[in-house]
């Protein structure tokens, strides 16, 4: 049901209606009718029945509600959802239709836009469920798996391939169970293997999980975090007890980090600011907090923190690897043999573990996400995670919010760019982030968010921002002044209403561990303001409760109250975090909340019969509409960035380029293949886009603004070189080749482009500029770049211009300062980027291998691109580890 269009059976015996409810959905599912619903039965049963129903109700002969009592008592018809769609609009009649089994109701005369969305939303939870039934299969099978592999390799040094770039190694003798590689959400992986399982020990319930934890060489590996550390920390230390005062596994042995001593001491010190954000009153009064409001804080954070915080070292143990054998524990050895790859010795047995990641691979999610095609509203809230940090079903709670065409999130998790892709978003379409706070599960995304050619706007409380900052730098080994090189920093004021272009934001104070500012988001409707809040990780009454009294570290009664007050802040939707424990809410202390409608979020477990009274449940890919809108917003961002790339012509002749066709493509397509002779040019305006070029091993991501098929314009006997591949559900704009080249010529443009267009074509097949970079961004390259010739044997030398240096044809030599071979570089391949991030002198040498060309890059305007800044630091590591050079310094970035 993702890739062909959904089947929807409409049933009424009003050939008016039909004509309606047919002329509204033919373009985007198949239609098929019954006039009777003793038709409407026999549609239903047969060999290819509808995804869904849309049923009247008075009908002669027999009712839709009959018709609804005996799909329902069919076990073939039972699972397809019904709506009911007629002007019976009693209370009664939609009372009745529920209890029968309908999933909606919806009275005529109706809105075409919300019955739309409505139909989306239960389509895509029906797809979400076929998927999470083979999700069970499968997760049963690996199960079943994973357990007779550990019987059989009791003794052993039992090694595990838990997913790409992660491994499970145990060795029971030792006591040692070893996660090698912590990419983001991997205790969900662990969860889902079965290597994280509920047990029991004299009397106590706790889980199992690793001791150990082995850290890559590298931060990052094809784009992705190959260390994030702290929830593997936290399940070791609450959920497996390793630290809970009388707890049986509380043996005084603490969990342990291993690996090279730059990523242990950068996972030290991002762990710590995870459980504690900022750690002082200096540093909260240094985020522009007044001295009262900071003290208070400061009482709240040592209440989480049970009076005290905690160095790492208190509760883990560490231990640096090198090429000599070092003792873990227990007689257990390891080594590193190789660049990120380890050998562990165990009484003569060994293993080895190798944490890079091949080329074409990325680190996974532990789950699948069904592919949809959302549409836009004028302000709408798109839900992308209902759960936690320990939900294998549900990713970690989070929406996007959607206003007069602009796309915004709210928190980043880990694996933030799967969850935009599954809804046909890329990254180049996102404005910006409204970030609540810095535990893992709403921050670990974060850096992905860099993956782009501009900086994305930042939406915090100073306060926030401040304690974000520091994590992250902490994480990336980053001077904290590169935060604003990375976003576009947007500070908001607490408790006042915030207004961006007719969108308006109230950041709001929530007690945590960890500095947290939840949101109350509204914009104007013709009948007042319409409200969505998002209430991610606030506390419970009784916790707050316990924090009260006299005493010079407790909170004040009146505080407190207020702080429940806010709570209870009146909203059109209201998403609520309502996981329980000692940081997060509690469902019942809103069973009075003045609000329209709850939302009950990040949970790992399923919510109660009592919680179901209270609030609503929603799903990934599910859209609350606060203000319906009808607006073509794709069309008008293509004319915005269009006025962007050729600002020397009129607006009248833009609107000509944008009247073409839009084009809908579904995820998984191929939209042109290599050679591929098509009379027209596309503009990529929604979703994403895989160009493979097989030859030079490209494998890169487009987004909006990305042309495909542009060189055709210019010579006839050239065609792309690639394969483009919907990566998700997208759109692309649809300009006709004689149109376009008029269009050029007219305003004097065509030589010009024709002139950069082989250089912008080249860039696009780079690993360093081929994703996630606008066609503008890369004219503007290509304008700035200049052509050297290189004779064979000569040296490029670097202090004297200091730039970066793509080749262009022929190969370069890597060689570190005793002449030994680090690197070959062929087309494509860059240096001197070192220059820029390395902290002192990296003794490299670059010499043309034959007669070469070089492309010099100015380092101004290079780096307004935070995706290139990312990609240059992912490389400079790798090369720092190649050439021994993180023995000595640490590739650290710095200006």
């Amino acid at each position: 049901m993702t890739n062909a269009k959904a089947k929807i059976l409409v049933v009424d015996d009003e050939k008016t209606n039909i004509d309606v409810l047919v002329g509204l959905l033919a373009d985007d599912y198949k239609v098929v009718v019954a006039k009777s619903g003793e038709e409407a039965l026999k549609r239903a049963q047969t060999d290819a029945p509808p995804d869904l129903i849309l049923l009247d109700v008075i009908m002669p002969n027999m009712s839709g509600f009959d018709v609804c009592r005996r799909l329902k008592a069919n076990e073939s018809t039972r699972g397809i959802p019904v709506i009911f769609v007629t002007s019976k609009g009693e209370e009664g009649d939609e009372a009745e239709g529920f209890s029968l089994g309908a999933v909606d109701y919806v009275n005529k005369p109706f809105s075409p836009a919300i019955l739309s969305a409505r139909i989306r939303i239960h389509l895509a939870m029906v797809n979400q469920k076929h998927h999470l039934e083979q999700e069970v299969k499968d997760r049963t099978s690996e199960l079943l798996q994973t357990q007779e592999a550990l019987r059989e390799a009791m003794g052993n040094l039992l090694t595990i391939k838990v997913a790409p770039g992660v491994f499970w190694l145990q060795i029971p003798e030792a006591d040692l169970r070893i996660l090698c590689g912590c990419p983001g959400e991997v205790v969900k992986l662990l969860m889902r293997k079965g290597l994280n399982n509920p047990a029991v020990k004299n009397g106590v319930n706790f889980e199992t999980g690793p001791n150990v934890i082995l850290l890559s060489d590298l931060l990052v590996q094809n784009g992705g975090f190959s260390n994030l550390a702290e929830f593997p920390v936290l399940q070791m230390l609450y959920r497996q007890g390793m630290m809970l005062p009388g707890h049986p596994n509380n043996t005084g042995i603490k969990p342990m980090l291993i690996g090279s001593s730059q990523q242990v001491r950068a996972q030290l010190e991002y762990i710590h600011r995870g459980n504690y954000g900022l750690l002082s009153r200096e540093e909260i009064l240094a985020a522009g907090i007044d001295k009262p409001a900071a003290d208070m804080i400061m009482r709240i954070k040592l209440k989480f923190a049970f009076g005290q915080i905690r160095e790492p070292s208190e509760f883990l143990d560490t231990l640096d690897i090198d090429g000599t054998p070092r003792e873990i524990r227990n007689g257990a050895f390891v080594r590193r043999v190789g660049f990120n790859v380890f050998h562990f010795i165990y009484r003569g047995k060994s293993a080895e573990i190798d944490l890079n990641l091949p080329k074409d691979e990325v680190y996974q999610s532990p789950y699948p996400l069904v592919y949809h095609r959302v549409q836009q509203h004028y302000f709408a809230v798109l839900h992308t995670g209902e759960g936690d940090g320990w939900n294998t079903e549900h990713r970690s709670m989070g929406s996007v919010l959607m206003f007069q065409g602009r796309i915004y999130l709210i928190d980043a998790s880990p694996g933030v760019i799967n969850s935009l892709n599954a809804l046909g978003i890329d990254i180049s379409e996102v404005d910006g982030v409204f970030h609540t706070h810095s535990h893992d599960d709403h921050f670990g995304g974060l850096p992905d968010l860099i993956r782009t050619d501009r900086r994305l706007k930042y939406f915090a409380t100073p306060l926030v921002r401040y304690a974000v900052t520091k994590k992250l730098a902490a994480l990336m080994s980053l001077d904290e002044g590169k935060f604003e090189q990375f976003f576009d920093i947007q500070d908001l004021e607490f408790d006042t209403w915030n207004k961006f272009g007719g969108l308006e934001v109230m950041p709001v104070f929530s007690p945590h561990p960890v500095e947290n500012n939840m949101f109350l988001f509204r914009a104007l409707d013709w009948n007042g303001y319409r409200t969505y809040a998002h209430w991610a990780d606030l506390s419970s009454f009784e916790v707050l409760d316990k924090m009260v009294g006299d005493g010079p570290g407790d909170i004040p009664l009146e505080y407190i109250q207020a702080v429940k007050n806010r709570y209870h802040h009146p909203a059109d939707l209201k998403k609520l975090d309502v996981g329980g424990g000692l940081i997060h809410g509690a469902t019942r202390d809103f069973v009075d909340d003045p609000s329209g409608r709850l939302l009950l979020a990040h949970l790992s477990r399923k919510v109660t019969a009592e919680e179901m009274e209270i609030g609503s449940e929603t799903s990934f890919g599910a859209i609350d509409i606060l203000i319906p809108g009808e607006q073509d917003h794709r069309r008008q961002k293509a004319f915005h960035y269009l006025q962007e790339l050729f600002p020397e012509t009129s607006n009248d002749e833009i609107r000509m380029l944008i009247n073409g066709p839009i084009v809908e493509h579904n995820a998984g397509s191929i939209i042109r293949r290599v050679g591929d002779d098509i009379g027209f040019v596309e503009m990529i305006i929604s979703g994403n886009v895989l160009y493979l070029n097989t030859d030079s091993g490209i494998r890169n991501h487009l987004g909006f603004g990305s042309f495909m098929g542009l060189r055709r314009m210019f010579r006839d006997d050239i065609s792309d070189q690639g394969t483009y591949r919907a990566a998700s559900h997208g759109a692309a704009l649809r300009i006709h080749l004689p149109l376009f080249k008029a269009f050029l010529e007219n305003n004097g443009l065509f030589e010009k482009l024709a002139t950069r267009l082989e250089n912008i074509h080249f860039l696009l097949n780079t690993w360093l500029f081929g994703e996630q970079i606008s066609f503008v961004f890369l004219d503007r390259l290509s304008q700035a770049m200049d052509e050297i010739s290189v004779s064979d044997g000569a040296i490029v030398d670097l202090k004297a211009d200091p730039c970066l240096w793509l080749v262009r044809a022929g190969r370069v030599l890597m060689t570190d300062e005793s002449g030994e071979l680090l690197d070959v570089l062929a087309p494509g391949g860059f240096f001197g980027e070192h220059c820029y991030l390395a902290e002192g002198d990296r003794e490299l040498k670059f010499q043309a291998d034959g007669d070469c060309r070089l492309f010099r890059l100015p380092w101004q305007g290079l780096l307004d691109a935070p995706i290139i800044h990312w990609k240059m630091l992912e490389i400079s590591e790798k090369r720092s580890r190649l050439s021994g050079a993180s023995s000595k310094t640490d590739c650290t970035l710095h200006s």
